[in-house]
């Protein structure tokens, strides 16, 4: 059985944000819960991820922001094999997160090593958390597919998204395609995108 395992980022996702509709939508779907949502630490964040992931046969990861982060820290972990695929909304760049929030997240350096785990980053041109042109970038390290949707900010409350339908059908696509990484990973760039359905 595959459990899908919801992963937020800095300060969880509160009432209303798409990950908190995404777990009331879908009754098998867990929450990664951290013990300290505001001041993350790596190794803390990983031990409750892998501990997540040791309790399930398989998982689907949807992950945000700096949960992406997280789950691309699995790459070269032994509990990854155990990830079928993840849906990477909105990762941040750890440089912008310092900026934005200095001294509070210690993640160290920024994961560059490809997943090996089918994997779909869904980005904007106008995400303060890290721009349209570094999102790219990611995808191309992490071997990802990409959608970007425009400009849409950083694909939360504050940017319009409450329940938002367009993720569930990515996260279908995802698990459908079975393995949508390849040496050329597809790019695709959806402008005026739904956000609030």
């Amino acid at each position: 059985m595959c459990t899908t395992l919801i992963v937020p980022g800095l300060n969880g996702s509160h009432p209303g944000h798409w990950q908190d509709h995404w777990l009331r939508d879908d009754p098998s779907a867990k929450l990664v819960d951290q013990d300290d949502w505001q001041c993350p630490v790596l190794e803390d964040w990983l031990a409750r991820f892998e501990a997540a992931l040791a309790d399930v046969d398989q998982a689907y990861v949807v992950a945000h922001s700096l949960g992406c982060v997280l789950i691309a820290n699995m790459a070269e972990q032994p509990l990854a094999d155990k990830i079928k695929a993840a849906l990477l909304v909105a990762p941040a760049s750890l440089e912008e997160v310092e900026a934005l929030h200095p001294c509070i997240v210690r993640f160290g350096k920024f994961p560059t090593s490809p997943l090996p785990f089918s994997s779909l980053v869904v980005g904007s041109t106008t995400d303060p958390y890290m721009r349209g042109e570094e999102v790219t970038r990611t995808a191309r390290l992490w071997g990802s597919d990409l959608i970007n949707l425009g400009p849409v900010g950083h694909i939360n409350i504050a940017s319009g998204f409450g329940r938002w339908l367009r993720g569930y059908e990515l996260f279908e696509t995802l698990i459908r395609s079975g393995d949508l990484t390849t040496e050329q990973p597809a790019y695709l760039v959806l402008e005026g995108a739904e956000r609030v359905a």
